[in-house]
């Protein structure tokens, strides 16, 4: 039996600007990691979206980023382990009051932007990372880039990890993301995606840019739900999934 989770970022309107689809896309998901304020997200947002989440039976994380919200957390900031950690405590800390007043719990915590990107090859940034989330909550899992320093950091700790890969972003031959500055970068044709995603979850292979295969765990698949050819894609990998007998489940079910 394969199981798998997806995965979707959420909650990153904030007072007057409304962004993503979260309505649409929540439907399709089985996890969504909602912005805490920083890079994007607001307090009545934070609320909101929980409220949502609960109501279509959604596990709920926590998307911490770096303070940037002029760049949407994706520039990389000099900030040392010791920021890191304070940053990472500091916006858990506050969904965490939000699950709380909404009767329910954090199932993980996934990095956002710069900080995710930075984390999965920073060994010390990813300790940083994995003590932030330990020392608040040694329960919440932590998700992370398949195979990635996070990784490592999280079981070094004690942490339960989910290993995450990506429906539409190609892959160098170190198993990181090619950059999205680069050509090829993303994967357009939904086909292709479709293919790479079930022998990603059902063989622990994806076909890097050099055309050698690597080897990668599929804990869970972050899609996107950013405009509406998005969400139809995210609805036709879960349908592709569940075809080819994979249950797709919160990671909280299959991860102990």
């Amino acid at each position: 039996m394969y199981w798998v989770d997806l995965n979707s970022d959420l909650g990153e309107s904030f007072g007057n600007y409304t962004l993503g689809m979260d309505e649409q896309v929540i439907k399709h998901v089985t996890s969504v990691n909602i912005a805490c304020g920083w890079h994007a997200g607001d307090p009545l947002v934070m609320d909101r979206t929980i409220k949502v989440a609960l109501r279509e039976k959604t596990a709920i994380g926590a998307h911490p980023g770096f303070p940037d919200l002029l760049g949407f957390g994706r520039r990389n900031l000099a900030a040392t382990p010791e920021e890191i950690k304070a940053y990472v405590q500091y916006q858990l800390g506050a969904l965490m009051a939000f699950a709380k007043a909404n009767r329910t719990a954090i199932q993980h915590v996934k990095a956002h932007g710069a900080l995710y990107n930075m984390a999965a090859k920073d060994a010390k940034l990813a300790m940083a990372l994995a003590e932030a989330i330990h020392e608040v909550d040694s329960d919440i899992i932590l998700m992370g880039l398949a195979n990635s320093e996070m990784i490592s950091a999280g079981k070094e700790v004690g942490l339960k990890v989910a290993n995450e890969v990506f429906a539409d972003r190609a892959y160098s031959p170190d198993g990181t993301l090619v950059s999205r500055r680069l050509p090829g970068a993303v994967i357009h044709d939904a086909d292709i995606a479709l293919s790479r995603v079930v022998r990603m979850v059902k063989e622990g292979k994806v076909e890097a840019v050099n055309g050698q295969d690597i080897e990668i765990k599929a804990d869970s698949i972050c899609v996107h739900g950013d405009n509406p050819e998005a969400v139809e894609f995210t609805r036709k990998i879960r349908a592709r999934l569940e075809q080819e007998g994979v249950e797709v489940t919160a990671v909280s079910n299959f991860i102990k």
